[in-house]
């Protein structure tokens, strides 16, 4: 009875200490547009491995990116374009055999919803209405990034230059459309469905590229197999109806 008794103690401290041995922190930096998503991914993700801790991180993608360089301790990056991962590519920050597109996105025109605003394209965008257009910083946003290139595709950029209120990231565009401070802002189709009692879509931008999400583990991340455990959640059906959910479409 004694001998089975201590072999039942024993075998507990021993799954503890795996358990211990085996649990783990994670930091995950995600682009602005992925935040609810990933929120409720984390969610799911903690509650099938209750051992782990995911702590997120999100902000315009670039900014995300000079985060990394300076080595912030960033397990698994999302960007929301391929440019900004490619110059993290460059500059070895990346395991790059882990990298791996996950959503898709597109992007549009909004305006507050109660505006009375009628935009049905990128021309519109300069009638005299139309004083002020939230677009995100294109040196470091890649929803900036596509905004400018379609306004430059359809000889418009300089045009509006005078009406542009640059924001730090996606949501932050978002928050102006929706608090009414502007007449109009370049968002992403996912960010607009999430505040749809405050915003309108007023068109889809047509752009030449695809918006395209990768993921990928970090070079100098310390959880490698969660990392890549963590990546695999999000591509499991249960992540996928959550991003599909909120708006993003599959690679």
């Amino acid at each position: 009875m004694l001998k089975t008794t201590l072999s039942n103690l024993l075998t507990a401290v021993v799954m503890t200490a795996s358990v211990t041995a085996y649990a783990a922190d994670l930091t995950v930096s995600a682009a602005s547009s992925l935040t609810n998503a990933f929120k409720d991914i984390a969610t799911n993700f903690e509650a099938a491995h209750p051992e782990h801790t995911i702590h997120l991180n999100f902000a315009g993608s670039g900014e995300l990116l000079q985060q990394i360089a300076k080595g912030a301790p960033v397990d698994v990056f999302a960007s929301a374009d391929q440019e900004t991962m490619d110059k993290a590519q460059a500059q070895h920050l990346l395991d790059n055999s882990s990298r791996k597109d996950f959503v898709q996105n597109t992007l549009v025109v909004i305006s507050p919803r109660n505006s009375v605003l009628k935009l049905n394209s990128l021309d519109d965008l300069q009638q005299l209405a139309l004083q002020r257009l939230a677009i995100s910083n294109p040196d470091s946003v890649p929803v900036g990034r596509y905004s400018k290139q379609a306004l430059l595709d359809n000889n418009l950029w300089a045009a509006l230059s005078d009406k542009m209120i640059n924001t730090q990231n996606v949501r932050q565009s978002l928050d102006y459309v929706a608090r009414d401070e502007v007449d109009a802002g370049f968002v992403y189709a996912t960010d607009a469905a999430i505040m749809a009692d405050k915003v309108k879509v007023q068109f889809t931008v047509r752009l030449q590229s695809v918006v395209s999400y990768p993921i990928v583990i970090t070079q100098e991340g310390s959880a490698k197999q969660l990392s890549q455990q963590f990546i695999d959640f999000i591509f499991s059906p249960q992540s996928q109806a959550v991003l599909s959910q909120y708006g993003f479409s599959q690679p």
